[in-house]
């Protein structure tokens, strides 16, 4: 067993002697996921698929907190959120803009992109070289549109 689902377990029976509601809810979450992806790979999960799965909690809450903004459901946003904040003490420090900015200067120079039509390349490119680590896509996607399109 990895150390992050280690550290997650510990969490978890943390909350449960606090009787933290929210944070035991979504831990039991979290740790139902593993589960579910370790019964997938037929095995126990290492840290950088543990990881995986918590990015892929993180995105669902990130897309669920935007639909509950468009339909006026702050409570649920709310919640959301909140869910997200515990999710990603779990995930390392996101990537700064900085070194996507270089890995991208760095793609595009290597593939001699020189417009919108080689996005999807350059895109797949980067998001390459921070597998494992916290960085956002749609951040990713427009940084890479703007320096392919000007």
């Amino acid at each position: 067993m990895s150390d992050l689902v280690n550290r997650i377990q510990q969490d978890l029976i943390v909350a449960m002697k606090a009787q933290d509601t929210l944070r035991l809810s979504t831990l039991r979450m979290v740790k139902t996921a593993l589960k579910l992806q370790e019964v997938e790979r037929r095995g126990a999960l290492d840290d950088a698929t543990a990881l995986q799965v918590l990015q892929r909690l993180c995105k669902q809450r990130l897309d669920s907190i935007e639909q509950f903004e468009q339909g006026n459901r702050k409570d649920l946003a709310d919640k959301e959120r909140a869910e997200l904040k515990f999710i990603e003490a779990y995930m390392p420090p996101a990537v700064d803009d900085a070194a996507i900015q270089a890995a991208i200067d760095e793609v595009v120079t290597e593939l001699g992109a020189t417009g919108p039509k080689q996005m999807g390349a350059v895109m797949g490119k980067v998001m390459a070289r921070f597998k494992g680590q916290t960085i956002d896509g749609k951040r990713v996607q427009a940084l890479v549109g703007e320096r392919l399109k000007g």
